[in-house]
């Protein structure tokens, strides 16, 4: 009976006028053209991230803890001072160790190290100036953020799709088409200056665009001296199925 029931259907379908199901999602007078582009967006960081921190050493751990609990918080203060919020400092590296080498052989050393958010960029140079002036002896970094990383991301993301729709129609105008309609949409993911952006869907990554990275150029930081914040480039690519039907 299944041997039978398999060209009943495919008549009855046929009777119909329906056209099989195709995966693609293009009907049959429809073809199908799948573009793949890059998109890119430069935005200046108005958020930096460092750290600081102090290097104490004594004769004891106890004299080595106390001088590095007086010295950070002349750096907390200073940071405090210049204008950085008691919830932008987060410790991040406390120790005490005994010294088995070197010329502080059998002396102590106490650190402690905590992680700066300066909320605005401009003022980073005298941040780091005014903990180094309070004794830091650490300090690290930049890190140049944007406070809304997504919102540059999406941008690229409006960039790749402009230029996708834009191959598509060069394709089809040169094929005597038309675009008819847009399948799918698929997110390949990209770089935000060094931060990776996964795409929505496992694929191999885009063809890296020419700068993944940071635009320089000069800001002055006050009396921190020169900062150099530069531009962050967001770099995306996406993939469009487009549908084309004759023009």
């Amino acid at each position: 009976m299944r041997s039978i029931a398999v060209p009943f259907i495919a008549l009855a379908l046929a009777a119909c006028g329906e056209t099989p199901y195709d995966p693609r999602g293009v009907d049959h007078e429809e073809t199908l053209l799948s573009v793949s582009a890059t998109g890119e967006a430069e935005t200046r960081p108005d958020q930096a991230r460092f750290q600081a921190g102090v290097n104490n050493w004594a004769a004891s751990a106890r004299a080595a803890s106390e001088a590095n609990a007086e010295d950070i918080r002349e750096i907390v203060a200073a940071l405090k001072a210049a204008g950085v919020a008691e919830q932008d400092v987060q410790t991040r590296t406390v120790s005490v160790q005994r010294i088995d080498y070197g010329e502080r052989r059998g002396q102590y050393q106490a650190s402690n190290i905590v992680a700066v958010t300066v909320r605005d960029v401009d003022k980073t140079g005298d941040v780091v100036t005014a903990v180094t002036e309070a004794g830091a002896n650490i300090v690290s970094g930049p890190d140049l953020r944007m406070s809304n990383p997504e919102k540059a991301a999406n941008s690229a993301y409006g960039a790749a799709y402009k230029a996708a729709r834009a191959r598509a129609e060069a394709y089809a105008d040169a094929a005597g088409m038309e675009i008819s309609r847009v399948l799918t949409i698929r997110d390949m993911g990209g770089a935000q200056g060094g931060r990776y952006l996964p795409g929505a869907v496992p694929a191999a990554p885009p063809p890296p665009p020419v700068n993944m990275g940071m635009r320089t150029e000069q800001a002055m930081a006050g009396d921190g001296g020169m900062f150099m914040t530069g531009q962050t480039t967001s770099a995306v690519a996406v993939q469009v199925d487009f549908a084309l039907v004759p023009k």
